[in-house]
């Protein structure tokens, strides 16, 4: 009897199949979700192909799977992975998230407050029944022992030479099925789990703690304000607020042609705002570093980002006096060598519930944030602004103009009028807290020459072809993730002293394929009045309505 208890139990190649056969089954839902949107546009499907679709999961899985299944590995292996796996099918089949490299970076940088907005009783349900349920499952599932190694490798070598075979047969029959519908669905391949995430997950670590780190580069080293500033600044110093916006999408915005009144507070105010500006990158531990750096989209490094100086540090170096204000979970290192304040979201008051703050609380104390700081000076304000799954905790209920909206953290539960209704409100509440410093700045007139820049780091996904939330892979991502709002106010002792044509700009603003995160450490810059060799007229907004400045930059650099 003891024997027998001793020698029964699961074999491994058994175990190791049905392993593979539930990921192909259940965990893989939101591959089977993009494709029926896949094979819906086609004009005509091959029923065989689609019928070997699971079997070609199956099959490569099954010989995956086998390469870690092995005696005492087994078990603490796969209950990991596939707890982490039905929190990735969850986002997957709910928001259409896709967890490549720049996700897996923006995951490892998010805090505790912001990832316990993503939590809620469907998300819970979904991974217990998917996920850990199953994990116990294997916890308790007996084993059968090896008794015979050779029969052990033996059986596994077939197990894992069957499955070849199986997909050489299905690739030899359908390869030009297979081919298309991959060629032109690239994207696919990111949505197959486990394979795409713990790819990326490998690399992340491979990259973060197995790589030596990049020697830390300064830039700038000649940077230095203009004389006339200096001068200007002994008796009325620039005050220029730059307001680092959170998932606003530029389609939203009543600035920008929307059919609603989204922006109520400024749109009186003589603020411009660019039609046309597209972000770096998805997700904001892209974006963030990217429009601070001396990079473009299409050379951005954030290795390199990391580990050289960014605008912040170049105006820092050239006495422009600076403080970052942080209400978004953190500055993705672009603030690490300047005074930083973040807002204390634990607190319980009318501005925030303990795990979050509506924006007006960066506010509090400016008065004294500004005239702690010297000369010309620059402080960046970062929202949380319209921050998701939770839109309904950005804004206040007074500024839930938009009903009915949805008060819970599982969008996907809501209907899309709802969902839209409250991401519509925080664009509102955004307006307001942009408006009111502009009042702000208006009050100071007398003392600073004032100006405030807005813009997002990225945009949004409110359902749209399924996709929901943002992080697309940006070749795949849609214009709803990658256009976002970009404003500019100028008081007019600033437009004078500055020495620009506020009516230029609101032409410039116009135009269409031409702005992006590009553009901001360059305007930045230029507008400061900031001469360095990193500085490039070309991609500064700014300097095609102030002439005079952008020849004594030039003059200055050569």
């Amino acid at each position: 009897m003891i024997k027998k208890k001793l020698i029964g139990g699961m074999s491994y190649v058994t175990f190791t199949f049905l392993l593979a056969l539930y990921f192909t089954v259940v965990v893989n839902l939101p591959v089977y979700k993009a494709l029926i949107g896949i094979f819906s546009q086609l004009e005509t499907v091959k029923l065989g192909f689609v019928l070997t679709i699971p079997l070609f999961f199956l099959a490569s899985l099954n010989f995956l799977f086998s390469l870690f299944s092995w005696p005492k590995i087994s078990k603490p292996f796969f209950i990991i992975l596939l707890i982490l796996s039905s929190i990735v099918s969850y986002a997957g089949f709910n928001y259409g998230v896709m967890f490549d490299y720049d996700m897996i970076i923006n995951i490892m940088e998010t805090d505790s407050s912001e990832a316990s907005s993503y939590l809620s009783l469907y998300s819970v349900i979904w991974t217990l029944l998917i996920g850990v349920i199953p994990a116990l499952i294997i916890y308790k599932l007996p084993i059968k022992p090896i008794t015979n190694p050779i029969t052990f490798i033996t059986a596994k070598f077939v197990s894992m030479f069957i499955s070849l075979v199986v997909v050489g047969l299905i690739a030899a029959a359908y390869y030009q099925d297979y081919a298309s519908v991959g060629r032109n669905n690239s994207y696919l391949k990111k949505v197959i789990i486990p394979t795409q995430f713990v790819y990326s997950t490998s690399q992340y670590v491979k990259d973060t703690y197995f790589t030596t780190p990049q020697p830390y580069k300064q830039i700038g080293l000649d940077a230095k304000q203009s004389d006339a500033t200096l001068a200007q600044a002994q008796t009325k110093p620039t005050l220029m607020i730059m307001v680092v916006g959170e998932t606003a999408r530029a389609q939203n915005y009543e600035l920008n042609g929307y059919h609603r009144n989204t922006n109520p507070y400024t749109r009186e105010l003589d603020i411009i705002s660019f039609q046309d500006v597209t972000a770096c990158g998805t997700a904001t531990a892209v974006s963030v570093p990217c429009m601070f750096a001396n990079m473009t989209r299409d050379n951005f490094n954030r290795s390199q980002a990391d580990n050289q100086d960014n605008l912040l540090d170049i105006l820092q170096r050239a006495n422009v006096s600076q403080l970052w204000k942080e209400n978004d979970g953190g500055d993705k290192s672009v603030a690490k060598n300047i005074t930083k304040i973040e807002i204390d979201r634990s607190r319980k008051d009318d501005m925030c519930n303990g795990s979050t703050c509506y924006d007006m609380a960066l506010l509090e104390n400016i008065d004294q944030d500004i005239a702690d700081l010297k000369g010309n000076r620059m402080i960046t304000l970062h929202l949380i602004g319209s921050h998701g799954p939770t839109y309904y905790q950005r804004y206040p209920s007074n500024k839930a103009i938009f009903q009915p909206d949805c008060p819970r953290a599982d969008i996907e539960n809501c209907s899309q009028e709802q969902i839209i209704n409250s991401y519509d409100n925080t664009i509102l509440y955004t307006d307001y807290v942009i408006s009111q410093m502009i009042d702000k700045l208006k009050q100071l007139d007398e003392q600073y020459n004032t100006a405030l820049v807005y813009i997002s780091d990225h945009g949004e996904s409110l359902g749209e072809n399924g996709t929901y939330l943002h992080g697309i892979p940006y070749r795949f991502a849609p214009e709803y993730q990658t256009k976002v709002p970009l404003m500019v106010w100028m008081s007019p002792s600033f437009q004078q002293t500055k020495n620009i044509d506020y009516t230029c700009l609101k032409q410039a603003a116009r135009k269409t394929g031409t702005y992006s995160h590009d553009n901001i450490f360059h305007s930045m810059l230029g507008v400061m009045d900031v001469s360095t060799q990193e500085y490039q007229a070309q991609l500064d907004i700014f300097s095609q309505c102030r002439n005079k400045f952008a020849t004594e930059v030039t003059k200055n650099n050569n």
